[in-house]
């Protein structure tokens, strides 16, 4: 009798547990074919898809941590311990774990609002603070950033005051030329102007762009050159690409056009007061 009893008991634990694992695999299952239609779907708008991507990998983990805490319990249930008490000891020391986790319910609430809001999204490029780089990961704990230089950035949710979104529904692209004083500006800012209008309609880069870049003028006078400003309105993330395409384009038409871009210069002067020479050299 007490056999069948110990029988039934693992037959009902080793139920439980393969109910959670073919939860969980359901789980990832569906999420892969939802995260697979997501990317390959034309309705979508790339700012809603990345917003998607985040909510579906935030719900698979919040799945797979509370399914397995589920089946924890059958399992223990399965096996005749009372999980009453259990219950109600959790919840009084989970109030006095939330005491002293403090910092940890401060990143989950941040969590939380960072997806409600959709201040970011998996996919764009972001700055939390000194973590610069694509967002890879978002939990309710913590969201995980790749530098441009490959390091990876683990940002807990509740650190995170500023959200600087480099790709959320436009960017601009900001190029800065710096050109010699000896040159004629009006003549200079014709050429550029000239030069970025026929840029813009170049097929190569027109789908990119949302306007034709603008050369605002001449933005400040510096010790050997003056820096004009052009600016670009492009398509989210398309922002770096497009400025580097633009200073290619524009440094082969300064040289063209015989426009000096100057560098730094220094000149030397040396006097030999015996017999009044002077000597001088640039560098």
């Amino acid at each position: 009798m007490q056999s069948e009893i110990l029988q039934s008991e693992w037959m009902s634990g080793l139920l439980s547990l393969v109910l959670a694992v073919l939860g969980v695999v359901g789980i990832h299952l569906i999420g892969r074919r939802i995260m697979r239609w997501v990317k390959s779907t034309d309705r979508l708008e790339d700012g809603r898809r990345k917003q998607v991507i985040t909510l579906v990998q935030t719900a698979r983990w919040v799945l797979d941590i509370g399914l397995t805490i589920v089946a924890l319990m059958m399992i223990l249930s399965a096996f005749g311990v009372d999980i009453v008490p259990m219950l109600a000891s959790v919840g009084v020391a989970g109030l006095a774990v939330s005491l002293g986790a403090q910092t940890l319910i401060k990143d989950v609430i941040g969590g939380i609002l960072i997806l409600v809001e959709n201040q970011y999204a998996v996919g764009d490029t972001v700055e939390l603070g000194i973590a610069k780089g694509q967002v890879e990961e978002i939990t309710l704990r913590a969201t995980q950033v790749r530098g441009l230089d490959g390091q990876l950035y683990v940002v807990p949710n509740g650190e995170v005051r500023i959200v600087s979104n480099l790709s959320r529904d436009w960017s601009r692209a900001t190029v800065d030329i710096g050109v010699a004083y000896e040159e004629d500006m009006d003549r200079v800012l014709a050429v550029l102007k000239e030069g970025v209008a026929a840029f813009g309609q170049d097929p190569l880069y027109a789908p990119d762009l949302l306007d034709a870049p603008q050369v605002l003028g001449v933005m400040s006078l510096g010790d050997w050159a003056a820096t004009i400003r052009i600016l670009a309105k492009t398509n989210p993330e398309k922002q770096w690409a497009i400025g580097r395409a633009l200073r290619k384009h524009i440094l082969a038409l300064c040289e063209r056009e015989g426009i000096v871009l100057p560098y730094p210069r220094y000149e030397v002067s040396v006097s030999d007061a015996a017999s009044g020479n002077v000597w001088s050299d640039e560098t």
